[in-house]
């Protein structure tokens, strides 16, 4: 039989307790409870945590509330407490007896509604109540919360109206009056300011007298800040023309003025603003115009930049279309300031003083003035700029200035044409338009007009008129005006000039040219040796006496002393006074005047030795004054084409013989022949070919070591000689007639006639006929435009 094994039993663990039930009334044991290992305590741990949390205590608010708060400034965290939605239990809380759970939660909502999503959700959680029962606390933190958390949601429309119906406004009133709020008076004003922009608002506040009582008080009122925002919540409300008619019936004008008198740059600037708002009511406009445009002039003074922008925004406001206003800115000596305006640091500040400018240079005397005050020289910069809005105001002070011809030489002086062409490539609509505006009115002498050409004005208007998107009126009427202004440009373009492009001194033809190719100027081409290309024929008539390079007119009228030189007039007048003593003047004849060393010399030995002295003193300061002014007429010398006597004597000719005639079609037909007289006569067409027109035009060019030649040296010449010189004269003499560019060498000129009455009608008014003149083989016939006489003319 085995053996009985015996069975140990272990004994129980020494260190386990019994299941024991623990109550506590203290929350931080509880807390040091959720440190415990074991599950079950954990868990009655967090629940005895959770039932105290659902008391609402005090405590818990506030704490809570305080955290989230903190949380708030974060804008992540923000997002977080308004998805689970933390706004609704915050506004309950503001209804707290404990005054630091109310403060931590309207600085809680305050940092919220900065948020967009929060400020639309907070009116129809009903926060409007509870933040104005807040205004009663005895707390200055909780008011002043409240009041900025009014200042945030009342910039959305729906909370204002809200705002309105529960009495908001008048609690906001009588805050401002009562002194012991004064710390409260700014936050109040910018409240009341977004309650204004509502016409309803508005309404309610000057039937009940707040309106007058607010006015007031900013007039009392010496606290900068307050002064300020009061400006600020005008400018606001003035954006509506109701409201600004209701301001206009308390006479915030006077407010506003005074308000510019302030010693504080923030204030002046906020009344600005508010005047320029104010300009947009005419009675307003009047008043400021009165009594407040001395005291926006002698802000443009201001070293502060911003109140200078903000000046210069109101006069422009003042002065458009108000031309009494603009005077009375002239009478405040407003044109220098304005005029140093336009190089201000503040593009807006450099835009609206042209604005004014442009404004002011409507009436005649004004603009003369601005003129004066070398405003385009200043406006070179500004053209310059990069901000469209300095570009459109810049451009069209320039086209406001523009119709002077001192403003336009002044302007191209100061390099200006050349950013104004730029700005016609200007993408901004605006901006090209005003440019195109610009450049049109410029392009009203030929000296301006030549120079845009120059610098590609005629290139980028020819593109912009091809182009239908960017093409404007203003780009029509400035190619047209470009090119009726620089005709020499206009014929080697279009090939045609109208019976409107008068022919003046200093036009040239110098054959077809392609479009895009530049046309050197006269004076370039002057310079260029002597080349087999086409010879360029120059107009150049003036009267013997406007030319004091050549002082006697040569009998036979030749050229052979003639070069193409730079001649000054007005220096060549200074150095003859200068060189001649009034001893000579008086012995010499005019045109035969010795020099001081022949004189010299002949009367060496006769004078005595205080006349030598005299005299050679006199040589001396007369040789010293000489030198001077010879490099004074380098400087100042501008180049002029030589004279060409021939082409005067022809045009005096031809008013002594063809104007007296009775009929222009007679006086068509008499300087037709009297061309074709002075250019080889009638010519047989079947001996076209022998008439040696191109040899006879080599030999001036060879004569002159040049390829340009005046037409009066021409004395075969072809279609073209004869069409220009049939065009140079009768545009002297008055009479009417175009010159038309053909192929191979082919011109003419086409005149409008009226054809006499058929036989037997009396006093039948017929329309003009358009005829082409024959220069060459019947010089005086007259073709009707279209027939088959005149096409075979054209095209032989």
């Amino acid at each position: 039989m085995g053996k009985k094994v015996k069975k140990e039993v272990e004994p129980p663990p020494k260190d386990v307790f019994d299941p024991l039930l623990i109550e506590s009334k203290t929350a931080a044991t509880v807390v040091l409870m959720l440190s415990s290992p074991e599950e079950e305590v954990l868990a009655k741990a967090c629940d005895a945590i959770y039932k105290f949390a659902s008391k609402e205590d005090v405590v818990i608010h506030e704490f809570a509330t305080l955290c989230l708060a903190q949380m708030a400034v974060e804008y992540t965290t923000k997002v977080q407490i308004f998805e689970q939605g933390g706004l609704e239990p915050l506004i309950r809380l503001l209804d707290s007896p404990d005054p630091d759970v109310k403060k931590n939660s309207v600085e809680c909502i305050y940092l919220l509604v900065q948020d967009f999503q929060s400020r639309a959700a907070v009116s129809e959680l009903n926060v409007i109540p509870p933040l104005l029962e807040l205004l009663k606390s005895e707390y200055p933190v909780i008011q002043l919360l409240a009041l900025q958390t009014l200042e945030v949601i009342s910039k959305d429309r729906e909370t204002r109206i809200i705002l309105g119906e529960n009495q908001g406004l008048d609690c906001l009133l009588k805050i401002l009056e009562t002194n012991e709020f004064n710390d409260l008076h700014v936050e109040a004003l910018a409240v009341l300011g977004n309650c204004l922009e509502d016409v309803h608002a508005m309404q309610l506040i000057q039937q009940t007298g707040g309106l007058k009582k607010l006015l007031s008080f900013v007039g009392d009122s010496t606290v900068p800040d307050i002064q300020k925002n009061a400006a600020k919540a005008i400018a606001k409300a003035a954006y509506d023309s109701e409201n600004r008619k209701i301001l206009n019936e308390e006479e915030v004008e006077t407010c506003l003025i005074n308000l510019l008198e302030i010693d504080n740059d923030g204030v002046k600037v906020a009344a600005s603003q508010a005047i320029s708002a104010m300009c947009e009511n005419l009675s307003s406009k009047r008043v400021f115009g009165l009594q407040g445009i001395p005291q926006l002039v002698e802000l443009l003074s201001s070293n502060n930049e911003e109140v200078k922008e903000a000046a210069v925004i109101a006069l422009a406001n003042l002065t458009t279309a108000s031309p009494s206003n603009s005077s009375t800115v002239a009478e405040a000596e407003g044109i220098e300031p304005l005029v140093k305006t336009l190089n201000a640091q503040r593009d807006g500040a450099v835009a609206n003083a042209a604005a004014v400018l442009t404004n002011m240079a409507m009436q005649e005397p004004l603009r003369l003035s601005i003129q004066s005050h070398g405003a385009m020289s200043a406006l070179a910069e500004p053209l310059r700029s990069t901000n469209s809005q300095v570009q459109s105001r810049a451009v069209l002070l320039v086209a406001a200035l523009g119709c002077d011809a001192d403003a336009r030489a002044e302007l191209r002086n100061a390099g200006g044409l050349g950013p104004l062409v730029e700005l016609l490539h200007s993408k901004n609509k605006e901006v090209r338009r005003n440019a195109c505006w610009a450049v049109m009115v410029c392009a009203s002498d030929e000296l301006t007009a030549v120079e845009l050409c120059r610098l590609g004005a005629l290139d980028i208007l020819e593109e912009i008129n091809l182009s239908t998107g960017r093409k404007n009126n203003f780009s029509e009427a400035a190619l047209e005006k470009l090119l009726d202004n620089n005709l020499s440009q206009k014929y080697s373009q279009m090939g045609y000039l109208s019976s409107s492009n008068i022919i003046t001194d200093g036009f040239y033809d110098y054959g077809q040219i392609k479009p895009g190719i530049k046309l050197l100027s006269l004076e370039e081409l002057s310079m260029q040796e002597l080349t087999d290309r086409r010879a360029t024929i120059f107009i150049n008539a003036k009267p013997q006496e406007d030319v004091l390079a050549v002082e006697e007119k040569p009998q036979n009228s030749s050229y052979e002393q003639t070069t193409l030189s730079p001649v000054s007039r007005k220096s060549s007048r200074e150095k003859s006074s200068l060189l001649v003593s009034p001893v000579e003047e008086k012995q010499e004849p005019p045109g035969r005047r010795s020099s001081f060393s022949k004189s010299s010399s002949r009367e060496k030995g006769s004078r005595k030795g205080k006349g030598k002295k005299e005299e050679e003193k006199m040589i001396d300061v007369t040789q010293v004054i000489s030198k001077v002014q010879d490099e004074i007429n380098q400087e100042n010398a501008q180049w002029q084409p030589p004279p060409d006597f021939v082409l005067l004597d022809y045009i005096n000719d031809a008013s002594k013989t063809i104007l007296p005639l009775t009929t222009t079609r007679e006086q068509v037909v008499a300087l037709a022949q009297f061309v074709a007289d002075k250019m080889g006569g009638a010519i047989e067409k079947e001996k076209l070919h022998d008439f040696s027109w191109e040899l006879h035009i080599s030999e001036i060019e060879y004569e002159l070591k040049s390829n340009v030649v005046p037409i009066g040296k021409v004395k075969k010449g072809t279609f073209y000689h004869r069409a220009l010189l049939f065009k140079v004269i009768a545009d002297r003499i008055g009479i009417g007639c175009s010159l038309v560019r053909g192929e191979y060498n082919r011109a003419w000129n086409e005149v409008k006639l009226v054809d006499d009455s058929p036989q037997g009608v009396t006093g039948l008014l017929l329309p003009p006929q358009e005829y082409i003149v024959d220069l060459m083989f019947e010089p005086g016939f007259l073709m009707k435009q279209g027939s088959a006489e005149a096409d075979q003319y054209k095209r032989i």
